[in-house]
């Protein structure tokens, strides 16, 4: 359940926030909950909007991607359409499953939306594929469009 001390924000690469996303992510890291997931470093950080989820000065999570134009016609949107690719959308383990994350998405996607983006996009290699679907189809209304399936033989 979201607080009222919950603070969502766009935030700037400063130095701590970047620190403190290369350490969030090197704790996604230790849970061994995405395939091939490591921790973040800085170069993977810049160029991208950052969103933060605050209570006081704790940081809960993160989210961050970029804005960019379909440079091919699919059948999910035609050549040039504007969009923002959600790269990273982590969450501390105790905060999880209280709208923080879908807090921080919903901030992403409003200020693509302002900026012009007609479709948010994002990828995700999670062990527990049956919990994020549900969070990204069920809670969050993204539409499924594609799936990279593997069978060990």
């Amino acid at each position: 359940m979201i607080t009222d001390s919950l603070i969502i924000c766009e935030a700037q690469p400063e130095r701590e926030v970047i620190d403190t996303l290369i350490e969030l992510s090197a704790c996604w890291e230790a849970e061994n909950s995405c395939h091939g997931y490591r921790k973040n470093t800085e170069e993977d950080i810049k160029g991208n909007r950052i969103f933060l989820a605050r209570e006081e000065s704790e940081i809960l999570g993160y989210l961050f991607g970029h804005a960019a134009n379909a440079e091919n016609a699919s059948s999910v949107m035609p050549d040039g359409t504007s969009f923002f690719e959600v790269e990273e959308l982590y969450i501390k383990p105790e905060h999880r499953s209280k709208g923080v994350g879908k807090a921080l998405f919903a901030c992403a996607e409003q200020k693509a939306k302002e900026d012009g983006a007609e479709f948010v996009l994002l990828s995700t290699a999670t062990k527990n594929w049956k919990a994020i679907f549900h969070f990204y189809l069920d809670e969050l209304g993204m539409e499924f469009w594609n799936a990279r399936l593997f069978k060990k033989i």
